[in-house]
């Protein structure tokens, strides 16, 4: 298959051959490494700069590009682009490759070929895919491997230590994104590190790690409990430290985001079923619970040393009740009502369908038995000097005891007022009662409810960051 344009005609990847001058070529990006610098054998204390990417024309077909130069000319380029966007590549250099070497560190691919960039011959161009074919587009969601060659996550458990080291293709769904790591290594160099949680039918907590830039802007665009990735040649090991399988994201992975496969709609379906069950399992099992003393609650912490705790859980994590002495730092109240006031099933409590205006899981009782009530339903983010809890759940009565009105009070009020609102709560100290539990669905995935918010205690509130450092119990 090849591809023209008004302009230009290209040449499809199945079709070339180091003796074509000057090709032209068109594909989506379906995987791409970070920029690395090596020392230059030529200029002695200078160094070169290198990425490689792999595009794809065809459900049969891709190829891996790589590009040798300046730092300033590589990280322009690397830049320019990311996995999931169409490249036209002008006058590459096409090389044979040299298959058993490159490919221990390159994804397989079915060419014999690679292309080479050069800084003053070659031109790479984002483009629109619509631009260009959108058969493209479907691509991205085609794994690179044949379909049914994967482990499932089961597998990889019960298989252990046997697997060390080995390179295998998974297929799983998407539990929680972590929150990227930022640090440098002992050579001064910059790196960063993201976990992400997998689960499916056979295991429902499983840590894939990536250590690439490229690979964790990818994962920032997963939702918890719906994506579906399949993850071709990762790396399986065994972690001595929290004794457990992990798979890690290397130069020769691609991953393939929501596949269109006949495996993929199973785990699909169940992770549709699965979410929907727990949903209502957890709601349950709050209203089956007494109300909740605050007087009971005495742990202070800070936002850090609660991301540490949920990072340190391995999906274990019992709810934590706790105390931070913060301040709310988005409180979009004054913004479109929709956003503050949902709809919930007066049954089950749950937050009903915005269209129907139906409780999706009552749907089995009689019409003339539902009924609907308005209530508050806003995201917040708490700050400390510690960092940012995002996407926080104020809600029901704890958000009209916030903001000193109900939901029917609040109706009424002039937008300007609204505002005012929002400035006597908004960059406050405040003392926070929370619950935090792991919830996959969050995207965070971790689910905070504020049980309480007011005004701090100057006094109060200078003592806890004296002890907060520590852990400390409510003075």
């Amino acid at each position: 298959m090849a591809y023209s344009s008004p302009t230009q005609d290209f040449v499809a990847l199945s079709d070339l051959h180091p003796n074509l001058a000057r090709p032209n070529v068109i594909g989506v990006v379906i995987g791409k490494t970070d920029v690395r610098g090596f020392p230059d054998r030529k200029n002695v204390g200078s160094e070169r700069y290198t990425f490689s990417f792999t595009i794809r024309d065809s459900p049969t077909y891709f190829i891996n590009v790589s590009s040798w130069g300046r730092e300033e000319y590589i990280r322009s380029l690397s830049e320019s682009f990311r996995v999931g966007d169409c490249v036209t590549i002008e006058n590459p250099l096409v090389q044979s490759k040299e298959t058993e070497r490159e490919e221990k560190f390159s994804p397989v691919t079915p060419s014999c070929y690679k292309l080479l960039l050069s800084e003053n011959h070659s031109v790479v161009k984002t483009s629109s895919c619509y631009e260009m074919d959108t058969a493209l587009l479907s691509l991205l969601h085609l794994p690179v491997k044949d379909p049914q060659d994967y482990y499932s996550l089961g597998d990889i458990v019960a298989n252990g230590q046997s697997l060390n080291g080995r390179i295998l293709n998974v297929l799983a769904a998407v539990m929680s994104v972590g929150e990227p790591k930022y640090f440098l290594t002992s050579d001064k160099r910059k790196g960063q590190r993201c976990e992400v949680k997998l689960y499916d039918e056979t295991e429902m907590s499983f840590p894939i790690i990536c250590w690439d830039n490229e690979s964790i802007q990818l994962a920032q665009s997963w939702v918890p409990r719906e994506t579906v990735i399949f993850a071709s040649d990762v790396r399986i090991n065994f972690d001595k430290f929290r004794n457990c399988m992990t798979a890690t994201v290397i130069s020769k992975t691609i991953i393939t985001t929501n596949p269109e496969t006949a495996e993929a709609n199973v785990l699909f379906s169940f992770i549709k079923d699965s979410a929907q069950a727990g949903a209502l399992r957890d709601k349950m099992e709050e209203q089956s619970k007494e109300p909740l003393n605050l007087e009971t609650i005495a742990d202070v912490y800070t936002v850090e040393q609660l991301k540490e705790k949920a990072l340190q859980s391995d999906e274990k994590l019992e709810p934590v009740y706790g105390i931070i002495y913060g301040y709310i730092s988005t409180l979009d109240i004054d913004d479109n009502p929709s956003k503050v006031i949902r709809n919930r099933c007066s049954m089950c409590r749950f937050v009903v369908n915005e269209v129907s205006n139906m409780c999706t899981f009552c749907s089995d009782v009689s019409a003339d038995s539902r009924s609907t009530f308005a209530s508050f339903d806003i995201l917040v983010n708490l700050t400390d000097h510690t960092g940012t809890l995002r996407s926080c759940y104020l809600s029901e009565a704890v958000a009209e005891e916030t903001l000193g009105c109900t939901v029917q009070e609040f109706l009424t009020l002039a937008e300007d007022k609204k505002t005012t609102l929002k400035w006597q709560l908004l960059l406050e100290r405040s003392k926070i009662y929370f619950k935090v539990t792991l919830s996959p669905s969050w995207r965070t995935g971790l689910k905070v409810n504020l049980l309480s918010c007011k005004l701090a205690a100057p006094r109060e509130a200078s003592q806890s960051l004296l002890g907060k450092e520590t852990g400390s119990k409510r003075p």
